[in-house]
């Protein structure tokens, strides 16, 4: 794509109005039932920017020209990487407090495996989902693992329709669910209750918030203790759920997803030969092939620093000033950027968004020269607040091609998200508890 298209300063300009607007509900939560369901502006960002897409309504069409829209994708991918630096920058100067946490927090975190054990075969053998099974499946899709998706598969095919359906449903669902489950398991003195805490950390923030407080509500005796088991594994799960996903949950669920297809694919080659062409689902699969970052350093660096001034611009709402946090994504982009090249002249290859991940973990650690100014500076840029951009470039990205995936498939994501979430604590809790 073009340079020119990626700097495009009407899809920046929407995305920063769209972030900022975002931000400025902020978190919002809404009574409902026994629990509490809590909208991020994560969620919004996605909506308004899939209201601001000409493919999506006739309105949007009047006033954002397609090509803004196709131009977003490639910055899906180009943005979330300053927020995995950022998310890497909180392991660095916690590494100790890592290696004290015990072989239970460790290896719970092999309880991601029972998202797709659970929920793929269901997937694939009686919703007949495609390869979108694998994207919705293999992890509970927080930011890190729409990223390895991302940088995979690319966002434009069935794999990231397929995570950011898991995403959207537990965006809307998935810290009520939790709760939820919580409290239910811990009334029934199935599992050791730090077990259950454990299983907490594998949610996003605002999941781990709800569950653990809702255990911590049924065992206030406990309290303490099972806000820190949850912690600490919130922490592990931001430490090692990346390149969990990555070398282990992802690869898994390739393997699991052919074995289920074995069948249905020598059903199609047969029909292929018959009918000397190809079949219908192997034609709409051919998703179109997105650049790598890595392939064009210096026009990525132009694209990257857009991307960068968006999120910064973002994070004024719920982070700090412009001023206060400039230094903090320079630094980011400084990390990015170093990321990667190194992703383009390393002698083997890892995906961008490790090598990103790496370099920030490296930089922030205790012993690394000047770790403790890196992280003061690092602290100004709000977690969350540079990955909202990424979700409203994600809304403004989808193409009638996603669209029609996502209608098709829509009901059954639902589903197979609270399976995916239920598998995964499920697994984490029982792991745990027989490691406690």
């Amino acid at each position: 794509m073009p340079l020119s298209s990626l700097l495009d300063w009407r899809l920046h300009a929407l995305v920063v109005v769209t972030a900022l607007l975002s931000e400025f509900i902020g978190i919002q939560r809404l009574p409902l039932g026994p629990g509490t369901l809590l909208l991020l502006p994560l969620f919004y960002a996605f909506i308004l920017g899939v209201l601001l897409n000409p493919n999506v309504t006739r309105t949007a069409g009047k006033f954002v020209p397609s090509r803004v829209s196709h131009a977003a994708g490639p910055l899906i991918l180009l943005s979330i990487m300053p927020f995995i630096a950022r998310f890497g920058s909180t392991i660095g100067p916690a590494i100790e407090d890592l290696i004290d946490a015990g072989p239970a927090l460790i290896l719970q975190e092999l309880g991601n495996l029972g998202t797709m054990l659970i929920a793929m075969p269901l997937a694939v053998l009686v919703f007949k989902m495609g390869r979108e099974a694998i994207g919705a499946t293999y992890s509970i899709a927080r930011e890190p693992n729409i990223a390895v998706i991302s940088d995979k598969y690319g966002l434009k095919g069935p794999e990231g329709v397929g995570v950011m359906g898991t995403y959207v449903v537990g965006t809307m669902f998935g810290t009520l669910w939790f709760a939820l489950m919580a409290g239910y398991l811990t009334s029934l003195e199935l599992f050791d209750p730090r077990a259950l805490a454990m299983a907490c950390g594998v949610g996003s923030g605002s999941m781990v918030a709800a569950c653990s407080a809702a255990i911590a509500g049924t065992l206030p005796e406990m309290k303490d203790e099972l806000l820190a088991f949850a912690g600490a594994s919130n922490l592990m799960t931001y430490a090692t759920g990346l390149y969990l996903s990555l070398f282990i949950a992802l690869p898994v669920a390739e393997k699991l997803y052919t074995l289920l297809t074995a069948g249905k694919r020598q059903a199609k080659a047969v029909g292929a030969q018959v009918t000397g062409g190809l079949s219908a689902d192997d034609a709409s699969s051919d998703a179109p092939e997105e650049e790598r970052p890595e392939r064009n350093l210096p026009k990525t660096a132009l694209a990257m620093a857009a991307a960068c001034v968006v999120g910064w611009v973002a994070n004024t709402v719920n982070g700090a000033d412009l001023i206060t946090a400039l230094p903090g994504m320079l630094i980011l982009y400084a990390m990015t950027m170093i990321g990667l090249v190194i992703t383009r002249f390393a002698p083997f290859y890892l995906p961008g968004v490790a090598w990103v991940s790496l370099v920030s973990i490296v930089m922030t650690l205790p012993w690394f020269p000047g770790n403790a100014w890196l992280t003061e500076q690092l602290a100004a840029v709000n977690f969350l607040a540079i990955v909202t951009p990424v979700l409203a470039y994600a809304g403004l990205a989808l193409s009638p091609r996603e669209l029609g995936m996502f209608r098709k498939a829509g009901w059954k994501l639902v589903i197979i998200a609270m399976l995916v979430f239920t598998g995964t604590f499920l697994a984490s809790a029982l792991i745990a508890d027989l490691l406690l």
